[in-house]
């Protein structure tokens, strides 16, 4: 099956199903000589893994990575690197009586469509627990892209349902993204946030929000043009996530509200003779090129698909029938997709950068 590799020159190629043997992935094109050990990794994935708190799935994963080639000594050697993680809590038994059912809301049906025949243990490769592979191949491209370029990423939950946080994305910081269960930077929201997520799972439903993402400190010089602009490739990669459905850089759909003469960042030179943007609607590209200023975007994330709630659907035979789901499932997905939408987005810059050192390998490290 095509389209489970992501990238050019720093290429990731995921592997597994949600109640599998393993999840894991491949990581070819890391360059040698990076420094790398199973913790760097495994702050990540524990962001990312279940039964973490109340306002998650209870399934019991560890989730921890083995680094099976392409590292000795610590080191990286330039050779594919392989990653996996074991599933030991997976319960297919549970699904069986979804086998030949359709959930509303979810890729059993265009799975069964595409290939006449579909994983319905947890739903195989269109479960989130395949996102564990991109956050760990992420940790990699993200430790590069610091200790070289010191490159951020920070990713929040900026709203859940009709709940918002206004707080300055530029002031934001890890420690507070990490002060709560719901990962929002905004104390008081983020309560507001909590309260509305046990309030869901009691009632066996789920609800979607948005998780505002920041790259700080982007070299300019990134994006290609026509196709594959960083801004473009920013987009494709969010979008692969599951239950995304939608996604906006810079001013994104506000910007529709706006006049040219409002929108267009002004430029000006700053004390250090630099070039800079006295706005930033573009959101940190300019023709799909990054100029140099923060990078920010929204990624929309829709309620979780499978919920408590008894709901009308089809099966395979096309009799219709009332579906009441069980298992394990999160109520809301924002909080353990923080850490995804962060790797997502390293693996798009890592790709970027070394395309750019490839056409110039003299501002390699500028």
């Amino acid at each position: 099956m095509a389209g489970n590799t992501f990238g050019t020159l720093f290429r990731v190629t995921t592997f597994g199903e949600s109640h599998g043997g393993v999840v894991g992935c491949v990581v070819d094109g890391c360059p040698p000589g990076l420094k790398i050990a199973k913790e760097d990794i495994q702050k990540d994935l524990d962001r990312r893994k279940p039964g973490q708190n109340s306002i998650t799935t209870p399934r019991k994963e560890q989730d921890e990575i083995h680094i099976l080639s392409g590292v000795c000594d610590g080191v990286t050697t330039g050779v594919p690197i392989m990653l996996l993680a074991w599933n030991l809590d997976a319960r297919p038994h549970e699904y069986i009586k979804l086998k030949n059912i359709f959930r509303p809301g979810h890729a059993d049906f265009t799975y069964q469509q595409k290939f006449g025949i579909r994983d319905w243990r947890g739903s195989g490769r269109a479960s989130a627990r395949e996102t564990l592979a991109r956050v760990a191949a992420g940790a990699i491209a993200k430790k590069f892209l610091k200790e070289k370029l010191n490159i951020e990423f920070i990713a929040y939950v900026e709203q859940v349902g009709e709940i918002k946080t206004e707080i300055d994305f530029n002031k934001v910081t890890l420690l507070q993204i990490e002060s709560n269960i719901v990962r929002c930077p905004d104390e008081r929201a983020a309560k507001k946030m909590i309260q509305l997520i046990n309030q869901l799972k009691q009632e066996g439903d789920s609800v979607g929000g948005i998780i505002r993402g920041v790259i700080k400190n982007v070299p300019i010089g990134l994006g290609e043009p026509v196709f594959d602009k960083l801004s473009a490739d920013l987009g494709k990669a969010m979008l692969s996530i599951p239950a995304v459905k939608g996604f906006e850089i810079g001013s994104g759909f506000e910007g529709v509200k706006m006049k040219g003469s409002e929108h267009n960042d002004e430029f000006f030179v700053d004390r250090k003779e630099t070039i800079r943007m006295r706005t930033n609607n573009s959101g940190g590209t300019l023709g799909g090129i990054s100029n140099g200023e923060t990078i920010h975007f929204r990624v929309a994330f829709k309620p979780v698909s499978t919920i408590m709630k008894k709901q009308k659907t089809v099966d395979i035979n096309k009799k219709e029938v009332e579906l009441e789901a069980s298992g394990r499932h999160d109520p809301c997905v924002l909080p353990r997709a923080v850490s995804i939408v962060e790797a997502m987005a390293a693996l798009v810059i890592m790709d970027h950068y070394l395309r750019f050192v490839s056409c110039h390998p003299e501002r390699g490290t500028k």
